[in-house]
C-alpha cells in the first residue's frame, strides 16, 4: 500500500496530528483542519505517539466514513489524553514526542490464514463482543510469526491465543505508515 499519499500529504498529516497532540497537552481547543485535499480522503486511521522510543499512546477509528482531517485530529488528542494505559501527556513532553500516522486500506476477511503476509497486512480477530486491532508494523517491531501475531491480535481481543483456530474472525488490513523519526 506504500506510495498513495505524496510526501507533502504525510507531512501534512503529520503537522496536523503533532498540533492537535500539544493543543491537547496544553488544555486547548483542537484547531480546525482543512476540508481539502488528503483532510477530505475518508479513511480510517491511527496515530501513534512514541517518547524515547517507547509507545507513549495509539488510538485509532477503523471506519472509512470520515473525513481522514477528522479522524486524524480526534485520534492525535486521543492518544495523547485518553489511551487507558498511559497517564495524558503533559506540555514538557510533547518536544520528545514522535507522531507516527498509520493510514488504513480497505478491511478484508481471511478465509485462509496464509493470506496473512507478516509486515504487510494488519489484523482484527472477532469473537462475540470481543475485538482486537493490532497495526501491520507491530508483528515487524516483534519480530513475530504469523502464528504469534495471530496469537497476540487474540491476546489484545481478551480472548485465548488460540481463538483464531477455534471460530473468531479474522480480518486483515494494510497501511500506509508514516512518522516524524
Amino acid at each position: 500500500m506504500s506510495g498513495l499519499l505524496t510526501n507533502g500529504e504525510r507531512r501534512a498529516l503529520l503537522e496536523a496530528a503533532r498540533e492537535a497532540v500539544a493543543d491537547a497537552a496544553a488544555g486547548r481547543s483542537a484547531r480546525p483542519l482543512p476540508v481539502e485535499g488528503v483532510f477530505a480522503r475518508r479513511a480510517g486511521a491511527f496515530v501513534s505517539l512514541h517518547r524515547h522510543g517507547e509507545l507513549r499512546g495509539c488510538i485509532g477509528h477503523i471506519g472509512a466514513e470520515e473525513p481522514l482531517g477528522d479522524v486524524i485530529g480526534r485520534c492525535a488528542v486521543a492518544a495523547a489524553k485518553e489511551d487507558p494505559r498511559f497517564d495524558p501527556v503533559s506540555p514538557r513532553e510533547v518536544p520528545d514526542l514522535d507522531v507516527e500516522v498509520s493510514v488504513l486500506g480497505p478491511i478484508e476477511p481471511v478465509n485462509d490464514v496464509d493470506e496473512i503476509e507478516v509486515g504487510r497486512h494488519g489484523l482484527i480477530i472477532e469473537q462475540q463482543w470481543h475485538r482486537g486491532l493490532l497495526l501491520p508494523q507491530v508483528a515487524m517491531e516483534h519480530r513475530w510469526n504469523r502464528e504469534t501475531f495471530l496469537a497476540h491480535a487474540c491476546l489484545k481481543a481478551g480472548l485465548p491465543r488460540d481463538a483464531w483456530k477455534h471460530g473468531a474472525r479474522i480480518f486483515r488490513f494494510e497501511a500506509e505508515v508514516f512518522g516524524e523519526r
